[in-house]
């Protein structure tokens, strides 16, 4: 079980990362910061590219460095999108692959400001996720 606190902590952490974002293009800076099983932090931003398709988010950088350092249980996430009206949850991608590393019942925190983020899981963002039968 996560605390509150360790969760706006996670959130404080995704929010700062969001400040080292390349986005010249879009201009949406995203950061995000993953608890790992093991007790680290990772954190991320999203990295664009004049071609689209070749653009990292934030939630991918984050496991990408996680598990290159050898963490691979994601016990929380946070997203900032600190430039959005509204909290703006991670997209399909990044949901397949924080469900690569996660179960459904890891706590998400993800928003523009701390005092207006959603709360969900991975189960809940990513419902109905049979891929993980393929590793049997």
């Amino acid at each position: 079980m996560v605390s509150e606190e360790k969760l706006t902590e996670l959130f404080t952490m995704a929010r700062k990362a969001a400040n080292a974002s390349y986005s010249p293009y879009s201009k949406f800076p995203v950061g995000a910061a993953l608890l790992m099983s093991d007790g680290r932090i990772f954190t991320g931003c999203n990295v664009e590219n004049r071609s689209f398709g070749l653009t990292n988010c934030a939630e991918r950088t984050a496991i990408f460095k996680a598990v290159s350092e050898g963490a691979k249980r994601v016990s929380a996430v946070a997203i900032a999108t600190p430039k959005s009206d509204y909290p703006v949850g991670p997209c399909g991608a990044c949901r397949q692959v924080l469900t690569e590393f996660g179960d459904d019942t890891v706590p998400v925190i993800f928003g523009n400001t701390c005092e207006n983020a959603k709360k969900s899981t991975l189960g809940e963002l990513y419902p109905f996720d049979s891929l993980h039968e393929l590793a049997d």
